[in-house]
């Protein structure tokens, strides 16, 4: 059900999502590399994420709606570690 790709905010993007929107498929992957030097790049690494992930907990919301309970399952990391989220949000069948 989870790709994801090594590091421990990766690795807790990933829990945090699996326990609060029960997806059936989920890619967390760092785009961090791809924005050495620019503003907001974290020389720790980790700082850039695209997130794919399918739900039912989607079903019946529109791309906000959906983008919002992302946002709110990582508030905490994005507030303190995350830099950029790209949020692929869908709901089984789409």
């Amino acid at each position: 059900m989870s790709d994801t790709f090594t590091g421990p905010v990766a690795a807790e993007i990933t829990k945090r999502l699996e326990e609060s929107l029960d997806p059936s498929h989920l890619i967390v992957r760092d785009d961090s590399e791809q924005h050495r030097g620019h503003a907001g790049h974290d020389p720790r690494g980790e700082s850039h994420f695209t997130v794919e992930i399918v739900s039912t907990r989607f079903e019946g919301l529109n791309r906000v709606q959906r983008q919002r309970l992302v946002n709110q399952a990582l508030a905490e990391l994005l507030k303190e570690r995350v830099h950029a989220l790209a949020i692929k949000a869908r709901a089984p069948g789409e």
